[in-house]
């Protein structure tokens, strides 16, 4: 299993790298418009920090502007990766995309019947949105094992899942017993998932004891 750091700051990038949990790192154009600079340059910094993939997602959504936009965001280096949005479009692009030997990621994955199409088009990574299904009652943890099952029993289905929109620790944690392949996480959750109460009681009384022997 692979842990990405969902976000474009690189000062939260490096700190995750630090600590094992930069496998690789997933952008989008929100996210890079929170930071200071060209959008290109920051990319270009995230791809130096990090060795894994950098996946950073084109504004278009018609045919040709993605398949433009996309082979201009491959050119930043070679640990880029493609992020698509599920349209007819995307899915078209994603072929010609991959016959060029360049990575994609198809994004905004809300049904296990999008998850087929985008890895029958030659996705290099399905995306399911986990949190965002469970702000509408649904079951996204449900969802990326129904996924996962599919691209088991279908190894011609050479897709990897990407588990995005992870909200707690609790996802981290279900996600993993799952199996799933790749887990994008917020540098928050990543914080997160090292707290414990009762480790902070438990630091604190090795302190006060420690005292003693000073």
């Amino acid at each position: 299993m692979d842990i990405y750091v969902d976000s474009a700051n690189i000062n939260e990038i490096r700190q995750a790298k630090e600590l094992g949990l930069a496998d690789g790192v997933t952008t989008n154009p929100t996210l890079v418009a929170k930071e200071n600079g060209e959008f290109t340059d920051i990319l270009k910094d995230i791809c130096k920090e990090v060795s894994g993939p950098v996946h950073a997602e084109v504004l278009s959504l018609d045919f040709e502007g993605i398949v433009s936009e996309g082979k201009e965001l491959a050119k930043i280096a070679d640990n880029i990766v493609i992020k698509i949005p599920m349209i007819e479009e995307g899915l078209k692009a994603v072929r010609v995309l991959r016959s060029e030997g360049i990575d994609t990621n198809v994004t905004l994955i809300f049904s296990a019947s999008q998850a087929i199409l985008a890895a029958k088009a030659g996705a290099t990574y399905v995306c399911p949105f986990l949190g965002r299904l469970d702000d509408i009652s649904s079951d996204g943890l449900e969802l990326l094992g129904v996924i996962r099952s599919i691209l088991v029993n279908n190894p011609d289905l050479e897709t990897k899942i990407i588990a995005a929109s992870i909200r707690t620790p609790n996802h981290v944690v279900e996600l993993s017993t799952m199996g799933v392949d790749i887990l994008t996480v917020p540098a928050k959750v990543l914080k997160q998932m090292g707290k414990h109460p009762l480790t902070d009681i438990g630091i604190e009384q090795f302190a006060k004891d420690a005292e003693k022997f000073k």
